[in-house]
């Protein structure tokens, strides 16, 4: 299974937000043991730069936690025609469709987010980070 992770779920687990953290990191560890394959945006390794920078005030190590989630995670080029296709979308936030349409170009199996709500439109499977959790676990046992 291939998953696209959104920043927040990835900023929680970086930044050990609660109550979001136990869950961000159970992904992160879930990824890090090869349970499923896990995707984040181009654009969201510049905001997660970011935010990282900051609460670090060091580029250097903005960058190394960058360097360790390239490790783990597939990077997903968001193209041109991504943004062209979010224009005319259903879903009303047009960042929350961009990625809609970067994952639905690069056949990732679902999206795993916060904000299920923005994307009740999509035209992809979206699970919450709990949710995508307990279907990780069914996947497995099957």
């Amino acid at each position: 299974m291939r998953a696209l992770i959104d920043t927040c779920v990835i900023i929680d687990g970086l930044q050990n937000r609660e109550p979001f953290s136990k869950s961000a990191q159970t992904i992160f560890l879930a990824v890090a043991n090869n349970q499923f394959v896990g995707c984040i945006t181009a654009k969201a390794a510049t905001d997660v730069y970011y935010l990282t920078h900051r609460c670090l005030h060091d580029d250097k190590a903005s960058r190394n936690v960058l360097g360790k989630l390239f490790a783990i995670f597939e990077v997903l080029d968001t193209a041109g025609m991504d943004c062209r296709h979010a224009i005319p979308s259903e879903i009303s936030d047009y960042e929350d469709a961009v990625m809609v349409e970067t994952a639905l170009r690069t056949e990732v199996d679902c999206i795993v987010t916060r904000n299920v709500s923005d994307y009740k439109k999509a035209k992809i499977t979206v699970y919450t980070p709990e949710e995508f959790l307990r279907r990780l676990e069914t996947l497995t046992e099957e």
